[in-house]
């Protein structure tokens, strides 16, 4: 199984994930809800969705973030 799917702990945080999981926009790391929230009130979101949406249309489901 992918590590994604069974690490207990927030990549960012530490926080237990038992209450969701979701990818970062800006590097690979597995995170919390609360830093996915985090995230969103960044200035430079809606840049890292862009960018993570222009790799997926050139086909590149392995897209590893803007590392910001």
């Amino acid at each position: 199984m992918d590590r994604f799917f069974s690490q207990k702990t927030c990549d960012r945080c530490g926080a237990d994930l038992s209450g969701g999981r979701i990818m970062s926009m800006y590097s690979t790391d597995c995170i919390c809800l609360t830093c996915k929230e985090k995230e969103k009130a960044r200035a430079d979101y809606q840049a890292a969705v862009k960018a993570e949406l222009d790799e997926v249309k050139k086909g590149n489901m392995n897209f590893i973030g803007i590392k910001g």
